[in-house]
């Protein structure tokens, strides 16, 4: 199996799969702007899922969780490149061209173009970069990324209300967060940005309403999620471990038989 992803500079990333994959990075905590080259990219977010397909643009807004799956074609492979777009430098670029959102905290979570020949033309320009050995330098990166910044908004211009929306996540219903979102794996301290909370008021509301920690929660309701899934879906453990939050099948294996005294596929060979 060949598989690739590369980091051709701090902003910029290569990805080219001949096989089905997952991506690992569940917290966006910039703003990313990705074009579908080849094959499929799945998202799973807070408000459903969606899929972007060949010369598909999807433009993610930062401080989100969310899960890709990457899908080749039947007929050839899985290629994408995706450009962070860090604040520091859409705040930069904001200052230098007098611009602003027109309101705050953006509605918008993921937006899906349809991206032309102009989109098309500006990724195929990156290829170079992504097949040499060498990285982008600093400069080139910045002239790339505000030449992006301004295609984006002359060819998309309500795209600036998501792009210059500087405003922080603000305190918002813990319990109702952490119910939709415990099958995500990243660290306490993303839960507790995107709940408006500091890391130690996380803990403290946490406890609060779930009467246990939160690692310790998460544990037991990804396990819980796991026995109904297998038991009553009949699904497969491969199949879903990596959705549920496990980083690896083992670990979701002894885990799972830790709390349970038995293993995944014991109850999926019951008949």
């Amino acid at each position: 199996m060949s598989i690739e992803e590369k980091d051709f500079g701090k902003a910029f990333l290569y990805s080219c799969y001949v096989d089905k994959a997952f991506g690992h990075e569940q917290f966006i905590p910039e703003h990313v702007v990705m074009f579908q080259l080849s094959g499929e990219t799945h998202f799973d977010h807070e408000k459903g899922k969606l899929v972007t397909k060949e010369g598909q643009l999807l433009v993610a807004r930062r401080n989100q969780l969310a899960k890709a799956f990457k899908y080749p074609s039947k007929n050839t492979v899985y290629q994408s490149i995706a450009i962070l777009l860090h604040t520091d430098r859409l705040k930069k670029y904001a200052l230098d061209h007098q611009l602003s959102s027109d309101k705050k905290q953006s509605t918008d979570i993921n937006i899906l173009l349809e991206g032309d020949a102009f989109i098309k033309s500006y990724f195929e320009s990156l290829a170079p970069y992504a097949e040499a050995s060498d990285r982008v330098s600093p400069q080139m990166e910045t002239i790339k990324i505000y030449e992006l910044i301004t295609l984006l908004l002359e060819r998309y211009p309500s795209l600036k209300n998501l792009l210059f929306d500087f405003s922080e996540p603000f305190k918002i219903d813990l319990e109702e967060f952490m119910l939709k979102n415990y099958k995500y794996n990243v660290p306490l301290e993303n839960f507790a940005k995107l709940s408006g909370r500091s890391l130690a008021s996380f803990k403290r509301d946490f406890e609060k309403i779930f009467r246990t920690s939160p690692r310790k929660w998460l544990q037991e309701k990804r396990l819980s999620e796991a026995y109904f899934l297998i038991e009553n879906k009949r699904k497969r453990p491969v199949d879903i471990y990596l959705d549920l939050g496990f980083e690896n099948l083992s670990h979701f294996y002894a885990s799972f038989k830790e709390k349970f005294g038995i293993t995944p596929a014991t109850i999926n060979s019951i008949a």
